[in-house]
């Protein structure tokens, strides 16, 4: 009886250990900062990494195998000698392509306002109902943010519910007074991201991911049957209103996706190679140099 209750207690211990959502890397640097040691940015590193990695997320239990990866780079500009830091952050999530060993890339997002407090020793709260400090709440909005694309790479508009969670840790987090949560700070923000994201208006891109994750790449790694769905979401993705080609959900977006995109659409023939071009010059002419290899004999 003991023997059966300690596997039991093993295997639910082992089931939470596994039940989180993220599989985050979190790298603190500040190489313009002479007065933080080392130390101090192992101690942020690991507490941030812990945050993202054991807290959950959503009501659902993930396979140690099914977490998402993502990528946290953190760069300390300045610091106030307390427990006030100044820093910037690169934020990048992938999901894998099925039957490969490949990871396509779905968020590479800079964030020029990611400052926050800290004192040494304490701990980060999560909460959705309230707003608790700065670093709290661009956490738990970029976490919200990694499901809800994974989410919509794998089921249409299937990242909406998170989404809308990144939107209330925006609300909650806009009477703190810090840059980024509101419209007013510029249009390359948190806001206008989430903004985006749940804006009817770009529905076609967030088809668009699904389409060509779930039905393209996922289908390559069989045979090439998954080079015309990504064509043929190009096609609807061109009814995207042309006014909000320059937003930044999809200037985040393809910026990250150019190359790959370019890449995998080397496989068709001339004919469908030209298509995909015409399409994508028109969709994303920010890029429009790093599709010159569809044009290509």
């Amino acid at each position: 009886m003991i023997k059966r209750l300690i596997c039991l207690i093993f295997i639910l211990g082992f089931g939470k250990l596994h039940a989180q959502e993220l599989n985050a890397r979190v790298q603190l640097l500040a190489p313009q900062v002479s007065n933080i040691n080392k130390q101090q940015l192992d101690v942020l590193q690991r507490t941030f990494r812990d945050f993202l990695n054991n807290n959950k997320f959503t009501t659902e239990t993930y396979k140690a195998q099914e977490r998402i990866d993502c990528n946290f780079v953190i760069t300390i500009t300045s610091w106030d000698g307390g427990s006030g830091y100044t820093a910037e952050a690169q934020i990048q999530s992938s999901r894998p392509v099925f039957n490969s060993t490949y990871n396509s890339t779905l968020l590479n997002m800079s964030d020029k306002n990611f400052d926050f407090s800290y004192n040494d020793g304490s701990t980060i709260d999560f909460s959705e109902q309230n707003y608790i400090s700065n670093i709290s709440a661009l956490l738990t909005y970029y976490a919200y943010t990694i499901i809800g694309l994974d989410k919509d790479s794998f089921g249409k508009m299937g990242g909406s519910i998170y989404f809308k969670k990144a939107q209330n840790i925006i609300n909650l987090a806009q009477v703190s007074g810090n840059t980024g949560w509101r419209a007013a700070d510029g249009l390359r923000n948190r806001f206008w991201f989430n903004e985006n994201t749940l804006n009817p208006i770009f529905s076609e891109l967030r088809n668009f991911i699904y389409n060509y994750h779930f039905k393209g790449l996922d289908q390559l790694t069989n045979d090439d049957k998954g080079l015309m769905p990504i064509v043929s979401a190009l096609t609807e993705l061109q009814k995207m209103d042309k006014q909000k080609l320059g937003s930044i959900f999809p200037n985040v977006y393809f910026a990250s996706k150019a190359e790959e995109i370019t890449n995998v659409l080397t496989k068709l023939n001339t004919q469908e190679r030209l298509k995909a071009y015409n399409l994508l010059s028109e969709i994303d002419p920010a890029n429009i140099g790093k599709y010159e290899g569809l044009k290509a004999n």
